[in-house]
């Protein structure tokens, strides 16, 4: 019997624990989409106890603590953050089978260097080991990324931001070989049809400097701000979207009614959404291509199901789920508009669904090449697929529709600095996924050969797509 969650956990056979301890461990991270606060590296933030680094702000830990029962008041109220922590504590070993069991662990473990089973018995022995080391010089915000050994974080970034403590952060020679840099989250841009897009116009004319009037002004001030990105190292573009809408290219003054007619209040029909929806993003993707960065999608998720608590709590607070609306057409047709057009960039398609892992595979291999290894990817198993199954189901059939020596590899997709053991999980699962080919004969038992793949894989690859 193997012990809970040794060095060998997840890794079946002796050439998986080689891989893994001898090629993949020793690589760096590269996170190239997380949602870590910028203003916390930059300020170098100390956390005061376990509760404030763990536990707020993740709504994965918050969806489990209400199935269990728990008043919103344990989760995102005013209970204290000591009530908090003991009542995720108690709830854990409820947790079983569920990601967040092993997350949780492989937190406090590379975190923290603790290897008990959380529970309510270890809880306050748990609370005091956290608070005494939170308080040691190595366990600030640039320390913990450090022990992580990470090398990239990849932030998300309005096109409207400031970007001032990403300016703070390349004027500070203490970060030496960590990079942090802005990802362009073009999401408000895209969104023509909710109604704060009139008042997010307004704010990205402020920021621009820029008047706006009709879709001509609009990649005026995009332009500025694409260059202010420029400016401060952005290496990649990133676009959330719930719902994939396409249509045939429109010509420009088309597009400058609708834009027009939105500004104005006016609601537009859905074929006018989908026609200014690809107009914004060929565009873009054009303006991404010019400028040598990457672009990712981040398709299929279905936001804010539980109107009560987004009024109460507002947007990403664990009431998301995933959609099941067919993209194969729509994203064809999208993909294809911005390679016969402005031209199509570097690209990382992730989905929620899946379902649809066969289909962005196959979609990607369709627009390979440009001299480009890798040019297109069926990204990482991402939000609700990121657990034992998913990433299995979409390394195999990335190795099985695609070229999984290319792969880019695993994102954090986080709030937390301890999320970093994610990178851990999605090693530890590949090399099982590789090692049981060497194993069984599927593939040379060549560590040379296999150990680089792994190494690229786990770092070297995303350097290089990111031109780091």
């Amino acid at each position: 019997m193997n012990p809970f969650m040794g060095d060998n956990f997840l890794l079946s056979s002796d050439c998986a624990r080689k891989l893994y301890h001898e090629y993949a461990r020793p690589e760096p991270i590269f996170d190239y989409h997380c949602h870590l606060s910028v203003k916390d590296i930059a300020d170098d933030r100390r956390f005061n106890n376990i509760t404030e680094i763990w536990l707020k702000g993740d709504h994965y830990k918050w969806r489990a603590m209400r199935a269990l029962g728990n008043d919103e008041r344990y989760i995102t109220g005013d209970a204290s953050d000591r009530e908090k922590f003991d009542v995720w504590a108690n709830d854990l070993p409820s947790c079983l089978g569920n990601p967040l069991y092993h997350w949780s662990h492989l937190e406090l473990r590379a975190g923290f260097g603790i290897d008990d089973p959380i529970s309510g018995r270890t809880a306050e022995r748990i609370w005091n080991e956290t608070s005494r080391q939170l308080r040691q010089p190595g366990m600030s915000a640039r320390g913990l990324l450090r022990k992580f050994n990470v090398r990239l974080v990849g932030s998300t970034d309005d096109p409207t931001d400031t970007l001032e403590f990403h300016a703070q952060i390349a004027r500070d020679p203490s970060m030496g070989d960590i990079a942090v840099r802005p990802n362009w989250r073009a999401d408000n841009l895209v969104k023509i049809e909710v109604d704060g897009f009139a008042a997010y116009i307004d704010k990205l004319a402020h920021a621009s400097e820029t008047a706006i009037d009709d879709f001509q002004s609009l990649k005026a001030a995009l332009l500025r701000r694409l260059d202010h990105f420029c400016a401060h190292g952005c290496i990649a573009a990133d676009h959330g979207i719930p719902v994939l809408r396409y249509a045939p290219l429109a010509s420009e003054s088309v597009i400058d009614q609708i834009v027009q007619k939105r500004l104005s209040g006016q609601r537009l029909s859905e074929e006018e959404i989908a026609q200014y929806a690809t107009a914004i993003q060929v565009w873009l993707a054009g303006q991404y291509a010019e400028r040598g960065w990457a672009m990712q999608l981040h398709i299929g998720a279905q936001l804010n199901n539980n109107t009560a608590m987004l009024n109460q709590l507002g947007p990403n607070t664990g009431f998301d789920a995933i959609r099941d609306r067919p993209i194969s057409e729509g994203l064809a047709g999208l993909l294809d508009a911005m390679n016969s057009n402005s031209g199509l960039p570097r690209l990382v398609i992730h989905t929620i669904n899946p379902s649809q892992n066969e289909v962005i595979a196959t979609l990607c291999a369709c627009f390979q090449g440009g001299n480009t290894r890798g040019k297109i990817q069926f990204g990482a198993a991402w939000w609700f697929n990121d657990q034992l199954d998913g990433m299995r189901r979409q390394l195999t059939q990335l190795s099985q529709l695609g070229i999984l020596g290319t792969f880019v590899g695993m994102i954090t997709d986080s709030r937390s600095l301890l999320s970093y053991s994610r990178h851990e999980y999605f090693r530890r699962l590949l090399c099982d996924m590789v090692g049981s080919w060497m194993e069984n004969g599927e593939v040379p038992q060549d560590f040379g050969l296999v150990g680089e793949m792994i190494r690229k894989i786990c770092y070297r690859n995303a350097a290089e797509f990111f031109s780091l």
